[in-house]
């Protein structure tokens, strides 16, 4: 099994060198380390450069976002087996190694993942919950991929997945012009059609900052045109017969909806929330949601606060 590790990065000068040096660190190593700078601003790609070590290979492309330089580094990648790590994110010295013996359990599957810790940006962790998963051993296959998203954290993340290049290549890669969720939908592809390995131990380390807290609003506002709710659903059009598929739609559209209650944007988080219903009429918290769209502000703060 020989791996290529892609990482995209972008003015992350702050910490691109302990993410790296989390690579090398591993008790098993890679064979290549691409970094592809997507245009840095901040002299990120100077930091590698002056790296200078034999598995680092830098790759320059004008600022296209992060689902373009993923896309090059898969391109560029010289090995069967791609993984993706996030210029800020850390892994355990044994991620690799436990990665290996998941391809070796489970020879079938294309996409090999681990649990994973979120650290905030003042240094707190969180342990991952994940609920309804299939399997009672410390690693399996995840056959209900859709099923464990709706009723946990995200089970897959773009730190803690390995992927064959084949695999990649046939959804196309990662999907451009999407400024957030474009991984939600290539996971989603991905399982539609490939068998998912899985271990449950935490195995790296989502590094936070601040605007995933909850006493900043949302970072960005969901875009107008829904176009990763749109490809889900053509997705489901084709693949009917995926357990909770048409559930995993109805919790974007809620997550949508909860984020224009939480930027004050009431009639587009109707309009969510609704959609939301559509895919799945017995998802209850959308209809509190629709219920908040009519309180004043006041009592509205409190209560998202309270739910967080």
């Amino acid at each position: 099994m020989k791996i290529s590790v892609v990482i995209p990065l972008y003015n992350k000068k702050d910490s691109i060198i302990a993410t790296i040096q989390t690579v090398l660190s591993q008790t098993i190593l890679p064979e290549e380390i691409v970094v592809v700078n997507d245009g840095s601003t901040d002299g990120s790609d100077a930091i590698v450069t002056q790296f200078n070590h034999s598995l680092v290979r830098l790759i320059d492309q004008k600022n296209a976002g992060v689902a373009a330089a993923r896309n090059k580094g898969i391109e560029k990648a010289k090995h069967e087996w791609i993984a993706f790590l996030d210029a800020d994110d850390i892994w355990n010295i044994n991620y690799l190694k436990e990665i290996k013996a998941l391809a070796a359990q489970f020879p079938y599957c294309n996409v090999l993942a681990t649990a994973y810790e979120m650290q905030d940006y003042k240094g707190n962790k969180t342990s991952l919950k994940l609920n309804k998963i299939p399997f009672k051993e410390d690693a399996g296959i995840l056959i209900n991929y859709f099923e464990v998203a709706c009723c946990s954290h995200p089970p897959l993340w773009s730190s803690a997945i390995v992927i064959k290049k084949r695999a990649l290549q046939d959804i196309e890669g990662f999907p451009l012009g999407i400024k957030s969720g474009e991984d939600l939908l290539t996971w989603a592809k991905l399982a539609v059609k490939n068998k998912i390995a899985y271990n449950l131990n935490p195995l790296a380390v989502f590094v936070q900052d601040s605007a995933h807290t909850y006493d900043d609003k949302p970072n960005r506002i969901p875009e107008n045109i829904d176009v990763v709710g749109r490809e889900l659903s053509s997705l489901y059009k084709k693949n009917k017969n995926i357990i909770c598929l048409k559930n995993y739609i109805s919790s974007w559209k809620k997550m949508r909806a909860s984020i224009y209650l939480r930027l004050g944007l009431r009639s587009k988080s109707v309009k969510a929330a609704l959609e939301a219903i559509y895919y799945n009429p017995f998802n209850k918290m959308v209809y509190v949601y629709l219920c908040l769209t009519v309180v004043p502000n006041k009592i509205l703060h409190r209560v998202l606060k309270i739910n967080k």
